[in-house]
């Protein structure tokens, strides 16, 4: 098979996924779809098969969820699964393992997601968390078992989710944010306002504004989350949410552009031929934006995993689509979809914020741009589909 944008990888018959999350799963199950009858080989360093990871902040810490598997047959794929084994060093398209070995292939298609950040001094207390994996879930399920009071640091998305499943334990909720207006960011102002105010209207308290000096513990165990202001706020479990590193250190010498991710064009081609980065741990080029852009979100992984494996089998790769993402927290689903600049206007459309539905527009010289929803999937729905989403 040959690959119409790179002309200098005439023949794929083999193709390596460095990463089994969504990304890398992603890839190898539409590689199969798009009729790819080649050697694919998906190494992972958990030693888990790809799971999906939305669940892992709802409703599998709540116990009402089964493991989130994304390949529920794995040998239906015909792929070699090499799990358990991180990637250590790359040069060209040959990937260095930990055991020692080493694999090679016509095509690498890097997916090694990000890491949770976390605080100095978390990793020696017991009932300390962060939320990335399957495994840290599990950990964290656990602990919620025997909580009473639970400390989240960041008010981001994950940070929301988890402190919503908790209130919904039972247990009592504080959640610490450095920032004064969090969620402004992906939201703006007006919009991040509308989602916090589900916190308060649902007993958990929200400390803006405010900063984390250290954690406190007794007997190897968390007791109590000390601020800068020297307030002190029990806790049984304490989540650290405060953000997250892409895992791209184990390919630091092999010539690929790494800049807050590994760098590459809209078709998420790095600038090593041959090889691709996707997902959390890659920064492509926003064609709409004119820059660079890393994001998490669910959706963003899955499209830049066909368009790889449409482009790999020398199809026409399918338009890269409307960003999109939503959280749920507190019963309630926020939905976004489109690309909001700071200086956009934002005006609500439909229902109302303070009865916990709606639909509102960000407008850039009159154009709709993006859309925000919350518990209005039908109306939100059909404006994205109207951005081309």
């Amino acid at each position: 098979m040959t690959t119409p944008d790179r002309p200098d990888v005439e023949t794929v018959d083999s193709v390596l996924v460095v990463g089994a999350s969504l990304a890398g799963s992603t890839v190898a199950t539409a590689l199969r779809e798009d009729g790819f009858t080649g050697r694919v080989t998906v190494v992972g360093d958990e030693p888990h098969l790809p799971y999906d990871r939305p669940p892992l902040s709802k409703a599998f810490l709540q116990g009402s969820a089964p493991d989130p598997w994304l390949v529920p047959e794995p040998d239906a794929l015909d792929v070699d699964w090499v799990l358990g084994t991180p990637a250590v060093g790359m040069t060209g398209r040959s990937v260095e393992l930990a055991d020692g070995r080493e694999v090679s292939a016509d095509v690498v298609v890097i997916a090694t997601g990000a890491r949770a950040r976390t605080l100095l001094g978390a990793d020696d207390l017991r009932g300390v968390h962060t939320l990335r994996t399957l495994d840290d879930a599990a950990a964290l399920r656990s602990s919620l078992a025997t909580a009473t009071t639970m400390v989240v640091i960041g008010a981001g998305f994950i940070g929301a989710e988890v402190a919503s499943t908790a209130a919904g334990l039972g247990i009592s909720v504080t959640i610490v944010e450095a920032s004064t207006a969090p969620l402004s960011g992906p939201l703006g102002l007006t919009m991040a306002e509308v989602c916090v105010d589900l916190h308060r209207a649902n007993g958990v308290t929200l400390l803006l504004g405010a900063a984390v000096d250290s954690l406190e513990g007794r007997d190897g165990a968390v007791t109590s989350v000390l601020l800068g202001d020297g307030t002190v706020l029990p806790a049984d479990v304490v989540v650290i949410g405060i953000g997250s590193i892409p895992n791209t250190e184990w390919a630091a010498a092999s010539g690929l552009a790494i800049d807050g991710g590994f760098v590459t064009d809209a078709q998420c081609r790095t600038t090593v031929p041959g090889v691709y980065a996707i997902g959390d741990c890659a920064r492509a080029f926003d064609e709409v934006l004119q820059d660079h852009h890393r994001s998490e979100h669910w959706s963003h992984a899955v499209t830049q995993a066909r368009r790889v494996a449409r482009s790999i089998v020398g199809a026409q790769p399918a338009p890269s689509g409307v960003p999109y993402f939503w959280s749920d927290q507190y019963g309630s689903r926020i939905q976004f979809a489109g690309r909001r600049q700071s200086t956009d206007s934002v005006r609500v459309v439909e229902g109302d914020p303070e009865a916990g539905s709606f639909v509102a527009v960000y407008e850039r010289a009159d154009d709709v741009v993006a859309v925000l929803a919350m518990n209005n999937a039908r109306s939100f729905t059909r404006m994205r589909k109207s951005l081309g989403a």
